[in-house]
């Protein structure tokens, strides 16, 4: 395959020099050959960026005043350029960051479209003004605003859904945008741009600023940025909310997890399998929610634990474009050395049942067998803290209290689930773990609700119409009483 190459960035509706020579090579997690390349930005192209957002959003003729279905019309048309670039959308993912294509497909061609004609649905469907008898004699008026220009940064895991997260709300709202992509995932975000351009996006309302994190930290701090959303690390989201707190910013973090998944002692998993899976080894164990704690009861504690040894060991390992790989690479040298860091000192905290290596015959890529660690205490390292690949730590528990007692104890709060062959049981439990998301014999991010997290996981809510309100400010406009 040919490398691909850009050698311009997309400011301001057009592509335009960057302001050094400098680029990002994107290595394939697979191969670990080049196989792209595109410019880095700096702080001068975040400086062109932000202008080009602030002159379209202050426009008086602008985007953020046409009304919301003027909006939708070009927004759904940005929704039909990106399905027509899904299929290279989802393969450009899959060689950047090692996501299986069958998900890639699904995760990165699929969502976007979705949420930009759902966010355009909630905000027709959302009254523009809202008139308020007053308890004064008077009359209030009470309108959302689109809150301005936002900074968005966005990881390496899930680049093109977790992009559309904030551009489809914010766009939908009447905001503009500054995207920074990770560097490990800029070819998708670059062929979003193609996208945006051929549906005719008014220039300045999305840009795209691919770069490290200084340029991630320029653009918060940013004097022409009104609204900041980020998903990466709960190291990284603190650092951007002391910044945002300082400057009054409003933030959205979604960040880290370590998520229990409560197996309850009626639960079939060996029946869910596949639903299990994808609450917890999804995306070779790259994404945030993931339920990488296993709850198991101690009367069926060994079966439980030979259920899912047999699903890791069972998984297919290999190239991610292949649809029949199960778990791809990971996307780094450097993410696989952290893992296999957590799995070295998990070999000292608890007893592995499969996994544990790197595949035999793999001689290059970034690949880490799928791990299962049991007899696992909740106070190990391998239970605190987010690893972020494809290893899971199965804790025994005595009764649902317990369960319960331990699923809460961890700084983190972003996702959950709980399985039983009794749902409105394991509902109940649900309802008692103290977490932004909880799933019930299965987990999915449902567009309609709102994801995010609490105590560590971050501040603010994604999806639902809490995303898109996330990216509104009120205002009120009072009139006087009657003559």
């Amino acid at each position: 395959m040919s490398p691909i190459d850009y050698r311009q960035l997309y400011i301001g509706g057009h592509w335009r020099d960057a302001a050094t020579s400098a680029t990002i090579d994107v290595q394939s997690p697979s191969t670990e050959d080049i196989i792209g390349s595109v410019p880095r930005g700096s702080e001068a192209d975040i400086d062109a960026a932000v202008a080009a957002a602030r002159a379209a959003f202050d426009d008086p003729d602008g985007w953020s005043t046409w009304h919301p279905k003027l909006r939708a019309e070009v927004l759904e048309k940005f929704a039909a350029e990106l399905e027509a670039r899904g299929p290279e959308t989802a393969a450009r993912v899959s060689m950047q960051n090692g996501m299986p294509i069958w998900l890639a497909q699904q995760f990165e061609a699929g969502f976007p479209p979705l949420l930009l004609r759902y966010y355009s649905e909630v905000m027709n469907g959302a009254p523009i003004e809202e008139e308020r008898a007053g308890m004064l004699g008077g009359t209030a008026l009470v309108s959302r605003q689109p809150i301005g220009v936002v900074g968005a940064i966005v990881p390496w895991n899930v680049p093109q859904g977790i992009s559309f997260l904030k551009i489809a709300p914010a766009l939908a709202a009447g905001c503009t945008v500054v995207l920074k992509p990770a560097e490990e995932t800029v070819l998708d975000a670059f062929l979003m741009a193609e996208a945006a351009a051929a549906a005719g996006l008014p220039p300045g309302v999305l840009n795209v600023v691919p770069g490290g994190r200084d340029v991630g930290a320029y653009l918060v701090a940013h004097p022409g940025v009104d609204k900041v959303s980020f998903t990466g690390s709960t190291v990284a989201g603190r650092a951007i909310a002391e910044t945002c707190g300082r400057l009054l910013r409003p933030v959205t973090l979604e960040l880290g997890g370590k998520s229990a998944a409560i197996v309850l002692d009626d639960a079939d998993i060996a029946g869910s399998i596949e639903s299990f899976f994808g609450a917890t080894l999804l995306n070779n164990g790259q994404i945030c929610w993931l339920n990488t704690r296993v709850l198991a009861p101690r009367n069926r504690y060994a079966d439980i634990v030979d259920t899912i040894t047999a699903l890791a060991s069972e998984l297919t390992i290999g190239d991610p474009l292949d649809p029949a790989t199960k778990i791809g690479p990971l996307v780094s040298r450097r993410q696989r050395e952290r893992v296999e860091g957590y799995i070295a000192k998990g070999k000292q905290e608890a007893r592995l049942t499969t996994g544990g290596a790197r595949p035999a015959g793999m001689s290059r890529g970034w690949f880490v067998e799928p791990t299962v660690f049991a007899d696992v205490d909740n106070n190990a390292v391998i239970a605190r803290e987010e690893i972020f690949g494809p290893v899971l730590s199965v804790i025994p528990y005595s009764d649902e209290a317990e369960a319960i007692s331990i699923a809460n104890d961890s700084v983190y709060g972003l996702g959950g689930s709980v399985w039983s062959s009794d749902s409105a049981r394991a509902a109940n439990v649900a309802r008692k773990v103290r977490s932004g998301t909880v799933g019930v014999n299965h987990y999915v991010n449902e567009p309609v609700a709102p994801f995010g997290g609490v105590k560590d996981s971050g501040m603010g809510r994604e999806l639902g119409p809490e995303g898109l309100a996330a990216f509104q400010v009120y205002k009120t406009i009072y009139l006087p009483p009657a003559q």
